[in-house]
């Protein structure tokens, strides 16, 4: 998965769960001040990348992510391939 896949995951997650509209939120998007965020939502999208992605995130890594960016960032420092959803395609 690449960077936007990964942000369009987040971005959906999220207007699902707060009600907001998908266009509003980026990249500089603030969970707690611009989308207004309290900490069952903040967990419920840190499981949703946990199950998503397999990417483990202690209680100290996800108190320091504050923007939708930053939520993106983890993911592709964690290792998340960029071929990971087409891992079949250069097998033969």
């Amino acid at each position: 998965m690449n960077r936007e896949q990964i942000l369009n995951v987040i971005r959906t997650h999220l207007a699902d769960e707060l009600q907001v509209e998908p266009g509003s939120i980026g990249e500089s998007t603030r969970f707690r001040e611009d989308l207004e965020a309290d900490s069952l939502d903040l967990y419920t999208l840190v499981q949703e990348l946990e199950d998503s992605y397999g990417v483990q995130m202690s209680d100290d890594e996800a108190a320091h992510i504050l923007t939708v960016g930053q939520a993106v960032e983890f993911v592709l420092a964690s290792g998340v391939s960029t071929t990971n959803s087409a891992e079949g395609s250069s097998g033969n």
